[in-house]
């Protein structure tokens, strides 16, 4: 399975988490949030910056997932009514972070906030089988369509 980040170049030579606190998970806890395709990647870069500063260089990272049985579902019908607002941050990052501290599975599949028919991926990078399941299989450079910014 291929999954897809689009980051700074600087942050693209290896698959690593900033353990900044997001949606799916709280601070500290170290966790790759990915898009299912390179467009819902693209939506969730616009819609979680302030800006893109388009002088800086910025790459589409594909990730190689060996294993798809280590994925565990959330569904938008497991999900409080308000999900896809920032109110629901607090009662999200308790599902991530319990998906996050069992280590049940490697990546947690959860509908995206932008397109909810669509998914993200979070990757646990301290789950024991993410360096033998999770491959950087890809760096290319992203150019950003200006028409976006």
């Amino acid at each position: 399975m291929e999954v897809y980040k689009i980051c700074r170049g600087n942050y693209a030579n290896k698959l690593s988490a900033s353990g900044v606190s997001n949606r799916w998970n709280k601070e500290d806890e170290l966790v790759i949030y990915t898009g299912g395709t390179i467009a819902l990647a693209t939506l969730e870069n616009v819609a979680h910056r302030a800006s893109i500063n388009i002088a800086k260089p910025y790459k589409l990272l594909r990730i190689e997932i060996k294993e798809q049985t280590l994925i565990k579902e959330i569904s938008v019908k497991q999900l409080p009514k308000s999900w896809s607002s920032l109110e629901a941050y607090i009662e999200l990052q308790e599902i991530g972070s319990d998906w996050y501290q069992s280590m049940g599975s490697l990546v947690l599949k959860v509908p995206s906030a932008i397109v909810s028919q669509e998914f993200n991926y979070v990757i646990n990078t301290k789950h024991p089988l993410f360096l033998s399941n999770v491959v950087l299989a890809s760096v290319e450079d992203w150019i950003w369509d200006k028409r976006l910014l």
